[in-house]
């Protein structure tokens, strides 16, 4: 006999004598919705024909409830029909957990190639042909609910068929951001009829500590906003706005450091040189008597730095720290006479200063041969050969000297260039004017001026 399953040919031997039990010979289970020609119970004849479309087995899952059955309708709307559940116009089918149309057909059955055809042999099929029916298909039937979303206080109607608040917003298109609140949560099953609440956030920006930080929240004021991202205020540190400011959308919250230090400045006390005169000690003699050492004055200063940058410098005290030390020189003021052997003979002098010498004559005084004091010395007297220039605060003008190598001498002229321990010694026009530049001691003959004509310190310049 042959045997024809949906539409598939399979030559079969067996020894029934009813169709029903040459198909259970044949291995297939048949089911109560499965179309048998002829009918079951049909006696067989030799060479027969039996064409068989075996029910598909379906899984459905609806209204919270799981039930399984077999049908030959192939529209999806059909089975679900059959099954006593005809899907609304906006519930939604899932066909093996993908979306489906209620005029979707079922798969072809299986996926599974059929089996090959049997040879003869009584239950050669070992149930074989029972694949032909295929695997179950499962049915899922998403009934539409209403819901009220209150989105901000804004009311909208939906429609959906979404297990879930979350996903049911989701497929409605509406953003949630994660600092918004909703309520329910968005893991809770859909229920028709029940209201969500969202309850919007709104962006801000927190510029702190180098970084600005954009976020969104729900917080009323600045100092719900910190408090929601973890940043802390220390000390003296603030924020603009307040921290009880209410917050806008698109707030920008900066927050300032504040750091105050306090900055000890000083400056010196310059202190001063005492010269000291002492009456024992031989004139031109000296003696430090104490090293001098600068005072100090302290400032204290409250200083406030904003964002590392200052911006406020308080004095907030003012002292000496140390008062200066005041260096003490003592010099000589006891004038010895004493006698210097010359070629002239002895002579008496109460001072003998080390001086640098260098020459001069009128030619090289600085004046032309038509100047009316051409040759003539501060004195008064002729320029030549015995009248040196010297430094009157060093040597007054007309005290009588006597230089080594150039004999006695009378300070009787200046010079510009003439300062301190600097003795310019003069010759006359018609002699060679030797080249000098060279230290020489310098012997101030008596007699003794009065004490108020006498330098008693004399500059220390030039210096060897």
């Amino acid at each position: 006999m042959v045997v024809v399953v949906n539409g598939q040919t399979v030559p079969v031997r067996v020894y029934g004598l009813t169709v029903a039990a040459a198909l259970a010979q044949a291995g297939l289970t048949l089911q109560p919705e499965d179309a048998v020609d002829p009918p079951p119970e049909t006696r067989l004849t030799a060479g027969q024909t039996i064409t068989v479309t075996l029910a598909r087995p379906v899984i459905i899952q609806a209204d919270g409830h799981t039930r399984r059955l077999f049908t030959r309708q192939t529209r999806l709307a059909d089975i679900l029909a059959e099954a006593g559940l005809p899907p609304g116009p906006r519930d939604g089918i899932l066909l093996n957990g993908a979306p489906a149309h209620p005029d979707d057909p079922l798969p072809v059955a299986g996926g599974l190639a059929p089996p090959a055809p049997l040879s003869a042999g009584v239950g050669s099929s070992s149930g074989r042909m029972n694949l032909f029916r295929g695997q179950p298909v499962w049915l899922t039937l998403r009934r539409a609910s209403a819901i009220t979303l209150i989105d901000d206080g804004v009311r909208a109607d939906l429609v959906t068929t979404r297990p879930t608040v979350g996903e049911a917003l989701a497929a409605a298109g509406v953003v949630i951001y994660q600092a918004d609140r909703l309520l329910p949560p968005p893991e809770t099953p859909v229920s028709p009829g029940m209201t969500v609440v969202l309850e919007r956030s709104i962006p801000a920006t927190i510029n702190a500590d180098g970084r600005a930080i954009k976020t969104r929240t729900r917080a009323a004021t600045v100092a719900e906003l910190l408090a929601q991202e973890g940043i802390l205020l220390m000390g003296q540190d603030y924020t603009r706005p307040a921290l009880s400011r209410r917050l806008s959308p698109g707030e920008v919250v900066s927050v300032v450091r504040v750091r105050e230090v306090i900055d000890v400045q000083q400056e010196f006390i310059p202190f001063e040189t005492r010269w000291l005169p002492d009456q024992n000690m031989e004139l031109d003699h000296q003696e430090l008597r104490q090293q001098g050492e600068n005072g100090v004055i302290k400032t204290r200063f409250r200083i406030r730095y904003e964002n590392g940058r200052e911006t406020a410098r308080v004095q907030e005290d003012r002292w000496v720290d140390r008062e200066p030390q005041h260096r003490e020189i003592v010099y000589g003021t006891k004038i010895v006479v004493r006698t210097v052997e010359t070629e002239a003979g002895p002579l008496e002098y109460w001072r003998k200063i080390p001086m640098l010498t260098t020459a001069y004559s009128a030619a090289t005084s600085g004046k032309d041969l038509d100047h009316p004091r051409y040759g003539i010395t501060r004195s008064g007297l002729p320029a030549g050969y015995g009248k040196v220039a010297v430094d009157p605060k060093v040597i007054p003008l007309m005290t009588e000297l006597y230089i080594p190598g150039y004999g006695k001498a009378l300070a009787a002229d200046t010079g510009g260039l003439i300062r301190g321990k600097h003795i310019d010694l003069g010759f006359d026009e018609d002699q060679p004017l030797p080249s000098l530049y060279e230290w020489r001691d310098v012997y101030v003959l008596t007699p003794v001026p009065p004490p108020d004509q006498i330098r008693y310190v004399l500059p220390n310049w030039p210096q060897r």
